[in-house]
């Protein structure tokens, strides 16, 4: 059985969207996606700038965890 904090894949999947919305607000996201978090599941939000350092910026999107990542411009290899 999961720990009450850790979330299963399918809850991460279905906040993506969610995190699209959120994080898009506040900066530009070259892609997410799901990564572990302790015993279960949460978000790698990866953006193309830092954030402006005054952003209060969510930990969580409908209760899955989020990690930021800055990567910048991504290139074709």
């Amino acid at each position: 059985m999961a720990e009450p904090h850790s979330h299963t894949l399918d809850q991460a999947r279905a906040a993506k969207p969610r995190a699209q919305e959120v994080f898009g607000a506040l900066a530009e996201v070259v892609g997410i996606g799901i990564t572990r978090v302790a015993d279960g599941y949460g978000l790698k939000v990866n953006l193309r700038t830092p954030l402006p350092t005054d952003t209060v910026t969510p930990t969580e999107v409908d209760g899955v965890p989020v990690r930021l990542e800055v990567v910048g411009q991504p290139r074709a290899q």
